[in-house]
């Protein structure tokens, strides 16, 4: 029998990009976010969800998107992210959350090499649901060498316990 992992599937720019769920903490409705001045641009902010603060990041500029204003299927999904040696509390900003499915795990293809400059550092790898690729998020790397306010730079991949 063929492992498989569960992936909460999202869309940005038409794409299908999927997260671990072992990193989401819950799928919110998008909400009034609090500005901190002098953040980079890929930090909209901080939420407070049931009295716990959390950064909000823009996916769209985190992977250079155009930014588009948020709709009604725009969601914040707060997730558990590796930074250094520890898990911190991130939410991201998708354009929209379609459901949580089963990849198979020996299915996933390595990022093709294709030269050039194309951001693809992001993920690690490409998976398959049905005729849809699904780009999977590597959130360490990811969040890399980025500084939001519960955190440090992530700059060394330390291990970190299942």
């Amino acid at each position: 029998m063929a492992a498989t992992s569960q992936y909460l599937t999202l869309g940005l720019a038409g794409e299908t990009f999927g997260i671990s769920i072992r990193n989401v903490r819950e799928i919110l409705d998008m909400r009034p976010i609090s500005r901190l001045p002098h953040a980079p641009s890929f930090l909209l902010g901080m939420i407070d969800v049931r009295g716990s603060g959390y950064p909000i990041v823009d996916l769209r500029t985190k992977l250079g998107l155009p930014t588009v204003a948020a709709t009604e299927a725009t969601r914040i999904i707060i997730l558990d992210v590796p930074m250094k040696d520890r898990l911190v509390g991130v939410g991201f900003v998708a354009d929209c959350v379609f459901e949580v499915t089963d990849i198979d795990e020996q299915a996933i293809e390595p990022i093709p090499e294709v030269g050039g400059r194309w951001q693809s550092d992001y993920a690690a790898g490409i998976g398959r649901k049905g005729e849809k690729f699904v780009v999977i998020f590597d959130l360490a790397k990811l969040m890399a060498n980025d500084k939001i306010p519960e955190g440090r730079d992530a700059g060394t991949d330390a291990p970190r316990a299942a």
